[in-house]
């Protein structure tokens, strides 16, 4: 069941991440996990949080070979990465590892829902390696503390989805299924524009109500046609969009802060590209994601940039929604 040279040694790092964040959750109190660690520029970090980034370091040191070098990006460390085994330099690394430890803090801290490890792993071309260039990605649940069973995916370029559950602290593993929705329209199923934080909520919100008017029709007295799921991990999102959970889901909030700082109002934080690094599992499996031109998700491997990306849970869905939502888009000079 490997797939990537890398494979072996990043699930490890995974099944370490989830023992001991489980293990925390259970032993800690709520309080204590849900304290602000430090504030970085491109989020908060909380105690639940450094929990997990502790092992990165600590893992790639032990386990890192001469032969698989790479250059490790994530929160807390340098802007341009660590590289692995130490020593090496960045630019003879053979790959560059994008991470983000915990996807989902605030749900998981709480205990209202799990949240993801999430990894991307490209051939290593400098700063100038984008999401484009990622070949085998890897995501694991990190279960709530009542849950007994977590899953976890995988996927190599162009090789399709591997997926398992597995139980907490157990050796069992089954085979998981992976299949997205393959309906036609919104209608009765989960469609979402994020809109997580405090910050250009109206204007998200307002995106949200007209598309799916333009899509299934003005909204009926005491009828629900169909239902949002405000996931606060966007790991957790692209699961849900394999899965068959959810059939559409945009997170917008980029452009709409773009719009709204030039009003005088603060904007909020955005999708970073290690919160979307594992979006190739997604395209494995017949999702569609897309940025706001229609294309492939473009961006930098950091911990910066602002990304912007829609999903489809298939093609059809993509060509039925796209026209409505650029339409939308565009009416709000959001887009050109």
């Amino acid at each position: 069941m490997v797939s990537h040279p890398l494979h072996t040694l990043i699930a490890g790092l995974h099944d370490r991440i989830v023992s001991d964040v489980v293990s925390a959750c259970r032993q800690q109190d709520v309080d204590v996990l849900a304290g602000v660690d430090r504030q970085e520029s491109d989020d908060t970090i909380y105690a639940i949080d450094a929990v997990s980034e502790s092992h990165i370091d600590e893992h790639f040191r032990e386990r890192a070979t001469e032969e698989n070098s790479i250059v490790v990006i994530a929160e807390g460390f340098p802007g341009e990465g660590m590289t692995y085994p130490k020593g090496t330099a960045s630019q003879d690394a053979k790959w560059r590892v994008i991470i983000d430890p915990i996807d989902g803090t605030r749900g998981l801290m709480y205990q209202k829902r799990s949240a993801w490890i999430l990894t991307g792993v490209a051939p290593n071309k400098g700063e100038s390696t984008t999401l484009i260039d990622i070949e085998f990605a890897i995501q694991t649940e990190i279960p709530t503390i009542k849950q007994n069973l977590y899953d976890r995916l995988w996927a190599t370029s162009g090789s399709g989805v591997t997926a398992e559950r597995q139980e907490v602290g157990g050796k069992n593993r089954l085979a998981l299924a992976v299949k997205p929705s393959r309906a036609r329209t919104i209608e009765h199923g989960f469609s979402t524009v994020s809109r997580f934080f405090p910050g250009g909520r109206e204007v998200l919100a307002s995106i949200d109500d007209e598309l799916v008017e333009s899509l299934i029709g003005p909204v009926q007295k005491g009828r629900a046609a169909c239902f949002e799921d405000q996931y606060i991990s966007t790991g957790g999102q692209l699961y849900s969009l394999v899965t068959g959970k959810d059939r559409f889901i945009a997170d917008l909030r980029p452009v709409v802060y773009r719009a709204i700082e030039s009003t005088g109002v603060s904007p909020g934080i955005t999708c970073h590209p290690y919160d979307v690094c594992t979006e190739l599992i997604a395209r494995e499996a017949g999702v569609v994601i897309t940025d706001t031109d229609g294309q492939r998700l473009n961006y930098r491997l950091d911990t910066e940039s602002e990304v912007t990306w829609i999903g489809y849970a298939n093609s059809d869905l993509h060509d039925i929604i796209w026209p409505h939502l650029l339409r939308i888009l565009r009416q709000r000079s959001l887009v050109d």
